[in-house]
Formats: structure tokens, C-alpha cells, sequence
């Protein structure tokens, strides 16, 4: 008697659905605690075959909480669940369970790889240390522009430059220097959080061979290289390197109806922050003219360049760096710059 259960989580309760041979047996409500899910899963499903739920904000505490306690979960792609949810006449969380418990008791779903603790650790801390910027940049941009106002025009600069710049005009202007000083020292603090969680980043790469194998290549860092070991985990959840590009919305879409057959633009599925990544380190590689940057993979890129322009080129060359990383993580052969584009 296999019984199958559907889980629509919130921040704080749960839906519960249990269905067995077709039929829903029990549903009901639990605070969003994986430790109370599993009590209750015990006590009303003894013989659970699979606890579907979907990706979100709680997925990965959910999955690997549920798994540690005997609890078969597995975590499902929530585009393709919301396809079959859609089309229930009322929208409740109580029919969103008992979908998601049809989807697992009839195997249509189709199951995603939970990142571990580790490896979300990391992620977050690029996550973090990119969102210091940012707002680095916003505090930036907004001092600049309310200083404007009264013709206080800040020339091109950063860091202690842009400091500089700022004390030296606000100089004898005592009523706009007491608005934008405590903006600026805002701004200083930030960009010294930042640099430490730079410093941590660094220290993380440091630590990984796998991370220090994908800095040979010109163009990636530190950022790039984490994000990037951090997204693929173990090389062998691909079949093939190819299989990268495509997995990181890197390869076109394509729409086949009768006589109609086209391909359009990529797809731009899967981790948008490391799709972004590879862009830039496509970008430094087609634009720097060092010497380091020089490889066959670069001319590759530069041909290509001519042909289509530089955004088609640098999404291409973006393609072939996941595809390449993936390749060198599994061989541990370092960057090889007369062979990296035929890969």
C-alpha cells in the first residue's frame, strides 16, 4: 500500500495531501518545521513512497531537514508543476498539495538536484558581497546626483578619489555637507564590508583546487570560479559538458510547428547570476589585449565577432567557457590556450 504525499509550503504553514491508490486519504495543515512534517508524515503515512514539494525560498533546508529524518523527499521543477496546478478551478494551497500529490503518485514531475549546505554557503556569500556593491553603487550615484543639484559637479572617480572629491566641494558648504556626509560615510562602510567579504570570497577560492584549476583561464576570478564550482557541485550530475551551456540558458530556443522552424534567442534558464559570470569573463576575454588573454579559443571568439557582433560573439565564447570549465573539472587538466575553443 504505497501512499504519496504533496507538500505546498509556505513561510508559515504547510499543506499537507496524502493519496493512496488514487485516492486522497488525509490532508490537513502543519507549521512550516520539517521536524513536525516528518511526525506527521509518520503518524498518517507510514508507507510514503515520495513527499513531492516545490523549488523555493525553503526548498533546500526542507529537503535535506526532511531527508535526515528518513523522509523520502524530492524536490520538483515549480515551472513545470505550476503547468498542472494551473489548472485547477480554485487556487487554494489545500488543491496545490493534492496536485503536487497527484504529480507524485502518477510520476509526472520532474525532480531537481538539491545544492548541499556547503556548497549554498558559498553561494550566499558571493550573493551577499554582490548586494554590498550594489548598494555601494546606489549611495554612490545618489550623492552624486544631489550634490548636482546645487552645481556641485563630481569628476570621475573611485574609491579615496571619490572621497577626496566630495570633502573638497562640500568645503564651506555647511548646511548640503551635513545631508550628504552621513551618506557618505555610509557609503564607506559598506564598500569596507564588502572588501571583507572579498577577503573571505578569496580565502573560500583559495581553499578549492577545483576553484584554482578554473582561475587558470584568462578572464575567470575568483567570483566566477566559485560560483561556478559551487552550481555544478560533482561533475558527473552532467552527462556531457555539452550539456552545461544548455543548463545555463546559454544555447537558443528553438520553435518547430508545421512548416514553421526557427531558432530564437537563448533560452536563459537556470542560474542567472553565473550566466551573467560568463558573460563578463567573455567580455574581458574578447577585450583585453594582454598577453595572458591570448588563446585559440579568443580568436574563435574575435571571428565570430565579425561575423555576428560582439553581444552574439561574447554569448558564444560565455557557451564555451561553461562547456570548457565543465570539461577541465572532470579531466583536472588545466587551461589549454592553443586547444580551448575546439572543445
Amino acid at each position: 500500500m504505497n501512499q504519496y504525499i504533496g507538500l505546498d509550503v509556505s513561510l508559515k504553514d504547510t499543506a499537507i495531501s496524502i493519496r493512496q491508490d488514487g485516492k486522497r486519504i488525509w490532508r490537513g495543515k502543519c507549521p512550516s518545521d520539517p521536524k513536525l512534517l516528518a511526525e506527521v508524515i509518520r503518524k498518517h503515512a507510514p508507507q510514503v513512497r515520495g513527499v513531492v514539494f516545490e523549488t523555493g525560498p525553503l526548498s533546500t533546508w526542507f529537503y535535506h531537514a526532511l531527508t535526515a529524518e528518513g523522509v523520502p523527499a524530492i524536490c520538483i521543477e515549480a515551472r513545470h508543476a505550476q503547468k498542472v496546478l494551473n489548472e485547477t478551478l480554485n487556487k487554494t494551497d489545500a488543491n496545490d498539495a493534492d496536485g503536487l500529490a497527484q504529480l507524485a503518485e502518477a510520476g509526472f514531475y520532474k525532480a531537481v538536484r538539491v545544492k548541499s549546505f556547503d556548497a549554498m554557503m558559498a553561494r550566499t556569500l558571493v550573493a551577499a558581497r554582490e548586494q554590498l556593491l550594489y548598494i555601494s553603487t546606489q549611495l554612490g550615484n545618489q550623492i552624486r546626483g544631489l550634490m548636482k543639484t546645487f552645481g556641485l559637479i563630481i569628476p570621475k572617480g573611485k574609491g579615496w578619489v571619490f572621497d577626496g572629491d566630495v570633502r573638497k566641494l562640500l568645503d564651506g558648504n555647511n548646511e548640503l555637507a551635513k545631508i550628504i556626509l552621513p551618506l557618505l560615510e555610509a557609503w564607506h562602510d559598506i564598500r569596507k564590508r564588502a572588501a571583507d567579504l572579498g577577503r573571505q570570497l578569496l580565502i573560500v577560492a583559495r581553499r578549492s583546487e577545483a576553484t584554482k584549476l578554473l582561475m587558470t583561464i584568462p578572464g575567470i576570478g575568483a567570483v566566477t570560479a566559485v560560483s561556478y564550482v559551487t552550481a555544478i557541485e560533482n561533475p558527473e550530475n552532467f552527462r556531457t559538458s555539452r550539456s552545461v551551456g544548455a543548463w545555463l540558458g546559454l544555447t537558443t530556443r528553438r520553435y518547430q510547428s508545421g512548416e514553421v522552424d526557427y531558432d530564437g534567442h537563448i533560452s536563459r534558464r537556470g542560474d542567472n547570476r553565473l550566466r551573467g559570470l560568463l558573460y563578463e569573463a567573455a567580455t574581458v576575454l574578447l577585450t583585453r589585449t594582454s598577453a595572458r588573454t591570448e588563446s585559440s579559443l579568443k580568436r574563435w571568439g574575435l571571428k565570430l565577432r565579425e561575423r555576428l557582433g560582439f553581444k552574439r560573439a561574447a554569448v558564444a565564447v560565455a557557451r564555451k567557457l561553461a562547456v570548457i570549465m565543465h570539461s577541465m573539472l572532470k579531466t583536472g587538466e588545466v587551461f589549454n590556450a592553443s586547444a580551448g575553443a575546439t572543445i
